[in-house]
């Protein structure tokens, strides 16, 4: 059993978006967080725990539950930071090449572990992400998140036309491979499965409407792809599948919008799209680094708050630039600014923990500090070289003739100017990591 010494801060519930008010905030300076022998939360108090405790004390360091990422890509470290293309261009010159190489299992092993590790390294503990389309690259990525303990959703990527010599599966083989996954991995230790469309381009209507019928067959499993991020794609997409109303009605048309379907981007969308992913209880994972670095547009936040459907937030590394939240929800601040709305840190920061988890019906494992939850948390220094430092010393009224900020001033100073570096430690069912 141990006992962590911090400032406490998670959600209770949703923040009202545009507001700084401290609704659904839950704050607890200076507490003591309690874990159990079976790594689940046992409480918070601000007294000490007494004996029997082994104690970690990071008093005056902040701790918050685990990032969790809905949209990021194992294989893709190999293109972080590529040059010069938009969406297509840069799927066919760097990403199909660097994801050819996970057909060896080598490779594959070792880039799951290389990514797993730098997720936590950045105060990621859970994550949904794409491998390739190569079994072997699901397996490795399953087989090392069992290893770290990590909540994890994957799946064995499909595409099967519009992709080059070595990425291409067919609907037999690639089913009998889901299924085979399925039954070895799917609620083994914290892994669960995710039917993984590339996105409509490369899946042929009938590998469509095999991933559906998986899903139907598996009601447990996840629905994870691409939707709306490139108008040049939208436009693909209409002429592959000109009966379609929509290029977010393919994947309906074919079983394939649900409460567990995680859709990334969702740039170009109209009021029905919104309406549909509301009523069928899809989310959107928010990619703003990517969305930028492509140049594929701004996401409307607002609208979806309007409409009423969910939103979670993700890096999409390598399109994202980053596998830090917080450098991810800096860009999403500003990109919402650009559509003339202001994203607080609270809704930033509830959209990357409690509201990703519950968005996930995940919401009695991870994203918060309740009791029984299992205690995937990050402990953060507040601010990380002379400049931060200082901001941040403004903000607690550390500076001479300087009022104290309000507690969301500083908060969004420091998901803002931190990044990585700001991880004192990481906690992964309550074991020290890393």
């Amino acid at each position: 059993m141990i006992a962590i010494r911090a400032d406490l801060l998670d959600f209770t519930a949703a923040p009202r978006f545009g507001s700084t008010d401290m609704d659904g905030v839950r704050w607890r300076p200076d507490h003591w967080l309690l874990v159990g022998s079976d790594g689940r939360i046992v409480g918070a108090q601000a007294d000490d725990p007494g004996p029997g405790w082994e104690r970690h004390d990071h008093q005056g360091r902040l701790l918050m539950p685990g990032f969790i990422d809905t949209h990021v890509h194992c294989p893709q470290l190999d293109v972080l930071a590529s040059y010069g293309t938009g969406l297509l261009d840069w799927l066919d010159t760097y990403t199909f090449p660097a994801e050819r190489r996970y057909a060896d299992p080598g490779i594959a092993a070792q880039g799951a572990a290389r990514f797993l590790d730098a997720l936590l390294a950045h105060g990621t503990t859970a994550a949904v992400v794409f491998p390739t389309v190569h079994k072997v690259s699901c397996e490795a990525l399953f087989a090392a998140a069992e290893q770290r303990g990590m909540r994890l959703i994957a799946g064995k990527v499909l595409m099967d036309r519009h992709a080059p010599d070595g990425l291409r599966d067919d609907v037999e083989q690639a089913e009998r491979d889901c299924e085979d996954l399925i039954q070895r991995w799917h609620g083994r230790g914290r892994n669960a499965y995710a039917v993984t469309v590339r996105f409509a381009v490369t899946s042929t209507p009938e590998q469509l409407a095999m991933a559906g019928a998986l899903g139907q067959r598996h009601p447990g499993v996840y629905m994870q792809t691409h939707v709306a991020e490139n108008q040049a794609e939208v436009r693909w997409v209409a002429d592959l599948f000109p009966q379609a109303r929509s290029y977010l009605d393919v994947y309906n048309q074919h079983d394939l919008l649900h409460e567990r379907s995680i859709l990334a981007h969702g740039i170009w969308l109209d009021a029905h799209d919104r309406a549909l992913l509301r009523d069928t209880g899809a989310q959107i994972a928010f990619c703003p680094t990517s969305n930028l670095f492509l140049g594929s547009g701004l996401f409307d936040w607002q609208g979806a708050i309007d409409t009423g459907h969910r939103v979670s937030v993700a890096t999409d590394v390598g399109g994202g630039t980053s596998l830090s939240m917080l450098r991810t929800l800096a860009e999403a601040y500003k990109v919402q600014a650009l559509r003339g709305t202001k994203l607080s840190a609270w809704v930033a920061l509830h959209a990357a923990t409690r509201g990703a988890a519950e968005a996930l019906g995940l919401g009695t494992e991870i994203g918060h500090l309740d009791p029984g939850a299992v205690a995937d948390v990050v402990l953060w220094d507040w601010s990380v070289g002379a400049v931060a430092q200082h901001r941040d010393a403004v903000a607690c009224g550390a500076v001479a003739d300087v009022p104290a900020q309000p507690l969301h001033a500083r908060v969004f100073a420091f998901m803002t100017l931190g990044d990585e570096r700001n991880v004192a430690a990481t906690y992964v069912a309550g074991r020290p990591v890393g």
